[in-house]
């Protein structure tokens, strides 16, 4: 029986996250968060926005990507 540890287990089961860095993506800023960050959120998963604003749908390009969150920065506004 192997115990080695995989990459990917949290309680629930391994979730794929939905964004990939350097990717780009059309997203609704719904709110702002406690440092001035605009926060997206594709399929749950929560991405910060440098330089959004609540309210703004904008195109993003993915610059990082955690197991909690991402963070991305504007592209342009979304057409």
């Amino acid at each position: 029986m192997s115990y080695e540890r995989r990459g990917g287990y949290r309680p629930g089961g391994f979730r794929p996250k939905p964004v990939e860095v350097g990717k780009e993506y059309e997203v609704d800023v719904s709110e702002v968060s406690r440092r001035g960050e605009g926060i997206a959120r594709i399929q749950g998963f929560v991405i910060f926005v440098s330089g959004a604003r609540a309210g703004q749908r904008v195109k993003i390009r993915v610059t990082r990507v955690g197991e909690r969150f991402a963070n991305a920065e504007i592209v342009r506004p979304a057409t």
